[in-house]
């Protein structure tokens, strides 16, 4: 290029750092990105001697063992007339036009919206949890067989259970925080987290939203409830 190219920095780069490779790529939505590769030493963060159980949901993205619900903004919901409509336009269109072209690059530039919202969302959720609690608790989930329930499939996919937890697991290895996986098969939102009481239900089906142990007379909110028990099961095991 004979000329500076526009560029918005995601980020400066760190004092003294050298780019050892240095790639350029295109999305789909015909967007140029260029990525620097750089050594940097990442600092733990001081220990807050605090520790949190976090229980994914479609309601709410997470629910933690405070008590603390994060809304699930469903990024790809809020966006669906408008990606149906882009849709609807690209199949209408002739194979090999230069309208054909255009249209399905309005379809990827919704797809990129969506994704970059969801993945802004969860990256800003992901920090604050690891710089919030020295120790954080989650279910080991296999949200690949959560797929063959044909009428959750599309909010689990928008939820992206899958990338939080990527995301929780390389940031607590940057700062210092431990992460405890808590087997899938865990009776999490069935099982009484009141203390001395282990009191455990046969079911618990999804609609059922709040319950009262029938040993302790304790009443949970489900979310909550399975939250704390994802905490104790975590530190149990460690």
């Amino acid at each position: 290029m004979a000329d500076p190219l526009n560029i918005v920095w995601h980020r400066p780069l760190p004092d003294g750092a050298e780019p050892s490779t240095v790639t350029v790529s295109q999305d789909s939505a015909d967007r140029w990105f260029v990525s620097l590769l750089v050594e940097e030493a990442i600092a733990p963060l001081p220990d807050t001697g605090t520790a949190v159980g976090i229980d994914a949901g479609l309601t709410h993205l997470v629910t933690l063992s405070s008590g603390e619900r994060v809304a699930n903004p469903r990024h790809e919901r809020a966006d669906r007339r408008r990606l149906a409509k882009a849709q609807k336009d690209l199949s209408r269109k002739v194979k090999g036009s230069a309208n054909r072209d255009k249209a399905r690059a309005r379809v990827a530039r919704i797809h990129a919206r969506i994704a970059d919202r969801r993945r802004d969302h969860l990256h800003k959720l992901s920090t604050r949890l690891v710089r919030e609690n020295q120790t954080l608790a989650i279910e080991d989930l296999t949200v690949r067989n959560m797929f063959g329930n044909h009428c959750l499939a599309r909010a689990i996919s928008d939820a992206s259970w899958s990338q939080l937890r990527s995301m929780l697991e390389y940031k607590s290895g940057w700062y210092g925080r431990e992460l405890l996986l808590v087997d899938r098969w865990f009776p999490s939102s069935k099982l009484c987290s009141a203390p001395g009481c282990s009191h455990m239900n046969d079911a618990m089906p999804l609609n059922v939203r709040s319950w009262a142990c029938p040993r302790c007379g304790t009443v949970h909110d489900r979310d909550v409830n399975a939250a704390k028990n994802i905490l104790a099961a975590g530190l149990a095991d460690r």
